[in-house]
């Protein structure tokens, strides 16, 4: 990227790799709320943000956009079509794998959309899927169960059919893309860790089952790059080879999308900030005033950014940020 691209650097990457460049955005958990408001969410805030997100990127020349889900609160119909005129700025294919809130689960109080329905809406018509972009190949998983899988809890879990159905894709292409919702363990890690030395009262959102069997496949199969979401933070781990980068929320604080840039040289990515710094300092006092656990994920969030403008300082980088134009 050149010197004049918006936003923090997260992280260059020595994979994925592409012969010609490609420009991704991924956008994560913006929760579409359009009958609801409150929380450290800003559910009332929610449609705005991912409208501003979805604006900025539409002004990247992006050759995709990629989201490891939560789109709606709860997976109403009256969101997911919210969420459906929002993209229609888009001129990029967009591929999205479904979060935890975007699947049914006991107790829903509304109809929720079915799996299938919103694979055909926002995903790539089916789960586990294959697309390519250029030449990256993406895998899209769904770790947040269907309407008989997962319905009593918002873990994740990757199944066995759809752990060959990876394996198999694995040994046909080269340095792919993963998407999938729940995060490996090491970014889960990272929540334990600050629990234990900072906030001993502070809960884990629910975690990925059976993570270790996931990664097995992604390792042994040369996956080098999993995005995901769900955690609402821009985290980075390593697990046996396989780099996980942890997508931000658009809905709270640090309201940001990811937008990279994969060529012949590797990977580049960046954190894109969609508020300004009102909304900013909205979503950060509205959030570390919510919970225990939503002021330990703001803690970790800023100390993040902080680490990221401090590093991108560091190389001499020059970022601009952009601010939120008036929204309607």
């Amino acid at each position: 990227m050149t010197d004049d691209t918006p936003g923090l650097l997260l992280a260059r990457l020595d994979t994925p790799t592409t012969s010609q460049s490609i420009r991704l955005a991924a956008v994560a958990d913006p929760h579409v709320s359009t009958r609801a408001e409150g929380t450290s969410k800003l559910f009332e805030h929610t449609l705005d943000h991912f409208e501003a997100a979805i604006d900025d990127i539409a002004s990247r020349h992006v050759d995709a956009v990629l989201s490891p889900g939560d789109l709606t609160k709860d997976g109403e119909e009256w969101n997911a079509a919210a969420v459906e005129n929002a993209l229609e700025s888009l001129d990029a294919p967009f591929y999205a794998v479904p979060g935890n809130h975007d699947v049914p689960k006991v107790g829903d109080a509304h109809d929720t959309l079915a799996v299938d329905g919103f694979a055909d809406r926002f995903g790539a018509g089916a789960y586990p899927f294959h697309e390519q972009v250029g030449d990256l190949d993406v895998l899209g998983l769904n770790s947040s169960g269907s309407g008989n899988r997962l319905t009593e809890t918002h873990d994740g879990h990757i199944d066995h059919d759809q752990r060959n159905w990876l394996a198999a894709k694995l040994d046909g292409v080269d340095d792919p893309l993963v998407l999938v919702h729940h995060n490996l363990e090491p970014v889960t890690d990272q929540l334990r860790r600050h629990r234990d030395r900072v906030s001993e009262e502070m809960a884990i959102p629910p975690t990925m089952r059976d993570v270790d069997t996931f990664v097995d496949v992604l390792a042994d199969g040369g996956a080098s790059l999993v995005l995901t979401g769900h955690f609402h933070l821009p985290l980075t781990g390593m697990d046996r080879g396989v780099r996980e980068i942890a997508t931000p929320t658009t809905c709270s604080f640090p309201q940001s999308y990811l937008l990279l840039e994969v060529g012949p040289s590797g990977t580049e990515i960046r954190l894109v900030p969609i508020a300004d710094q009102d909304g900013l300092g909205l979503a950060h006092d509205r959030r570390t005033r919510d919970s225990t656990t939503a002021r330990g994920l703001t803690s970790i969030g800023a100390a993040r950014q902080h680490r990221c403008r401090w590093s991108t300082t560091r190389s001499n980088r020059q970022t601009s940020t952009p601010s939120n134009r008036p929204r309607r």
